[in-house]
């Protein structure tokens, strides 16, 4: 498996410092948090973007993803939510990465059959413009659709082969999944896993890798044994918890972490 990390964890920080980080720790690729405030956004002119695509193949780094804050289950008109979509896989068709994060996003007042429909339906919409793009849509266990199972429901309606699922293992824990379920729930359109660590389910701060209470191991050892050779990323939330250690400094004991674990798992 290949070892990627997500700029959340380095909120603001300019591309070469990005790049610097992962060639010097030894990760293969980095997760782009594609919000307005971050330097790589769909805000971008074409030559930034040429500019962006061309420093990471300088630096023998992947784009895995650009990560978008797309709510696709949220109340509302389903025109704004398609565009905001495509705008993220022009920059991801652009900078070369295989995939784009959108959230499920479902909101009070919904039934968990019209969140699921709504979700299905611009999903569906914005699958062609993916396949023209070249570029997979994930849909991340999270928030109102938190475990495989939950993701599964829309997924199933979905049914097209440019819209999948991007497992966090915080998530489908809270959520009271093991990682053999959810695994199963979502074999069958897995695009990667976003790794973290906490301390506990009323306390989320991040965590060096292996400090924490989730089944890191399990998840690990499950993909191994199913024979996925596909992306571990960590997903550090430094951005929500300004208490949190600095990354940086954390890079190093992740990796061999992961290094560890794929070792003990093969």
């Amino acid at each position: 498996m290949k070892l990627a990390f997500s700029t959340l964890g380095l909120p603001g920080l300019p591309l070469p410092d990005v790049l610097r980080l992962a060639t010097a720790h030894g990760y293969h690729g980095v997760e782009l948090r594609a919000h307005p405030e971050e330097p790589v956004n769909p805000g971008l002119s074409p030559g930034e973007r040429a500019d962006a695509a061309a420093a990471f193949k300088a630096a023998g780094v992947d784009v895995l993803c650009v990560a978008g804050y797309a709510r696709v289950a949220a109340p509302g008109d389903d025109d704004t939510v398609v565009a905001e979509i495509r705008d993220l896989l022009d920059l991801a068709r652009d900078l070369g990465a295989p995939y784009v994060r959108v959230f499920p996003g479902g909101g009070t007042g919904q039934s968990p059959e019209e969140a699921d429909a709504t979700a299905a339906r611009r999903l569906g919409t914005a699958a062609e413009y993916a396949t023209d793009a070249g570029v997979r849509i994930l849909l991340e266990t999270h928030d109102s659709h938190r475990t495989g199972a939950d993701a599964m429901r829309v997924l199933g309606l979905v049914g097209h082969r440019q819209v999948g699922a991007l497992w966090d293992v915080m998530h489908t824990w809270l959520g009271g999944e093991q990682p053999t379920e959810t695994y199963a729930a979502l074999s069958p359109h897995l695009g990667y896993v976003q790794v973290k660590d906490i301390a506990s389910v009323d306390d989320t701060t991040p965590l060096p890798l292996g400090a924490g209470v989730l089944p890191l191991a399990e998840c690990v050892e499950v993909l191994s044994r199913e024979g996925w050779d596909g992306w571990l990323c960590w997903e550090y939330e430094k951005r929500w918890y300004e208490a949190a250690a600095p990354l940086p400094g954390l890079l190093d004991e992740g990796r061999r972490h992961l290094d560890r674990l794929l070792n003990e798992s093969a």
